[in-house]
């Protein structure tokens, strides 16, 4: 395999923009790692006494993921995350004005490897979105089994991150005064091992307990689209039932979270790496979906909605699919 090595002359913000990229990219695979190690290493050192005290605030600070986290402006409107966008680049583009006297359920797709355009969309201030949407306040949210490991946890909160237990969710969207947007990435860890350059499959049909959350508290829908999610990473070919993809989906099922084998490119060369492709990311936020309280929704209430959003999410694709490449025959398809 030839390497395509990076000229010696790149511009210094752009250096900037893959440093930006490259701590992001160790803060999601290297620092939940780095921070559990830290914590044993203080816990076996004379510093314990600091591990102790942590762990008491950990007994009293436990729940916190679940009742809307603890944002902090300072590090969402961080520098970095400038040059993080810019990499990219990653633009976020509003439809229709929202209410922010209403609670939010905004369903992400597609997941791609990284859920990329949902971090630095709704968990930084890079793109704008207090500005864009004034009054409503974004969480995004993230696998419980992350909010478990010392100070890791701590981090990933400040940007807005939050558990996605259900209880989590139904804190957000119950707050009476509204503003909450919940951001789901409704495909989840699944539809990351189908996530590769010109994919446009949702896993979507038997996704419905966001639908049943909204119904429950009257929380309207707001289907988002972000082109070029899928575009970030190449992977390695995995279709159902090949034994990759057995493996993959034995250990999702186990661990909880995927792991797509990708190839993206390096600090110094372009051929390989775990640096996602410098491609644009175009993230829509569509119209929201009215929807009106029922404490016990039926199922047939459940998959009316369900319907309704999936009309919605495909009419936002397909009136905004041509300014980002597509083509006429090219549709969402649902699994």
């Amino acid at each position: 395999m030839k390497i395509h090595f990076a000229p010696l002359n790149v511009p210094l913000r752009r250096r900037l923009q893959t440093a930006a990229v490259l701590q992001w990219i160790f803060s999601f695979l290297v620092l939940a790692q780095c921070c559990l190690a830290t914590f044993i290493l203080l816990s076996f050192s004379a510093w314990w006494v600091a591990a102790l005290l942590y762990v008491g605030w950990l007994w009293l600070d436990w729940d916190t993921p679940n009742r809307g986290g603890r944002k902090c402006q300072w590090i969402r409107r961080w520098s970095v995350w400038e040059y993080f966008r810019d990499y990219f680049p990653i633009k976020l583009v509003k439809t229709v004005n929202l209410d922010p006297d209403k609670n939010y359920i905004f369903g992400f797709h597609p997941h791609g490897v990284l859920a990329t355009g949902a971090f630095c969309n709704f968990c930084t201030e890079s793109t704008g979105f207090s500005s864009l949407f004034p009054g409503l306040n974004s969480h995004l949210l993230m696998l419980p089994f992350w909010f478990r490991l010392p100070f890791f946890r701590d981090y990933i909160m400040c940007a807005g991150l939050v558990s996605s237990s259900k209880s989590s969710l139904s804190y957000l969207l119950s707050r009476p005064q509204g503003g909450n947007v919940a951001v789901i990435a409704v495909g989840a860890a699944p539809e990351a091992l189908d996530a590769r350059p010109g994919a446009l499959t949702l896993q979507l049909r038997k996704r419905k307990g966001f639908i049943k959350l909204a119904l429950r508290h009257g929380a309207h829908l707001v289907p988002v689209f972000s082109f070029g999610e899928n575009e970030l990473f190449d992977q390695i070919q995995n279709p159902t039932g090949s034994p990759l993809r057995s493996l993959q989906d034995r250990l999702q099922s186990i661990l909880g979270i995927a792991l797509p084998l990708v190839k993206g490119r390096g600090v110094f060369q372009y051929s390989f790496g775990l640096l996602p492709h410098r491609k644009a990311i175009f993230t829509v936020v569509g119209k929201p979906i009215q929807v009106t309280a029922s404490p016990s929704p039926s199922s047939e209430d459940i998959d009316a909605l369900h319907e309704v959003y999936l009309e919605h999410l495909s009419e936002l694709f397909e009136q905004h699919k041509h300014e980002n490449g597509l083509q006429e025959d090219q549709h969402l398809t649902f699994t």
